[in-house]
């Protein structure tokens, strides 16, 4: 039987979006396409300008600013956004799940249209930046949870 405590993992999903939903998505934007703008810059200075590579970095630091912005301020928000963050920071690593599923639901048609590694071959590399952010948002939203004790 299910506990009370317990809830589903659309339950989850709905927090999660809640809790980014007070993201910086402005900052995440300009952000990830300042990144990805300086990586091409640089990669064609010294003669490798990858642009694939480039926008997938832009994309994952894109849903990284997002997260660990949505987080950073647990108090601030309406009563269901402060609720969700406060969830997400005592859940990290389900709360990871939906920044690194935006971040592999981005950067597929990238892989898939510049990159020409096919169907699989696009869906692989797009679920490791996925498996990426999840892990580094994971840490940085865990090591975030002492914000959640100081907000109530």
């Amino acid at each position: 039987m299910n506990d009370m405590n317990e809830i589903s993992r659309r339950d989850e999903v709905s927090l999660s979006g809640a809790a980014l939903r007070g993201a910086p998505w402005k900052a995440a934007a300009i952000g990830g396409g300042a990144v990805t703008a300086a990586s091409y810059g640089m990669g064609l200075l010294t003669g490798g300008g990858d642009l694939v590579w480039a926008l997938g970095l832009g994309i994952s630091l894109f849903a990284l600013i997002a997260a660990i912005g949505a987080v950073s301020k647990p108090g601030e928000g309406d009563r269901v956004t402060r609720q969700a963050r406060q969830w997400s920071l005592q859940h990290p690593w389900k709360f990871s799940l939906l920044p690194a599923g935006i971040t592999a639901v981005l950067d597929y048609p990238v892989q898939l249209v510049l990159d020409g590694e096919g169907v699989f071959g696009s869906a692989w590399h797009s679920l490791w930046h996925g498996a990426l952010v999840y892990l580094i948002a994971g840490i940085l939203t865990l090591s975030m949870r002492g914000r959640a004790r100081t907000a109530r």
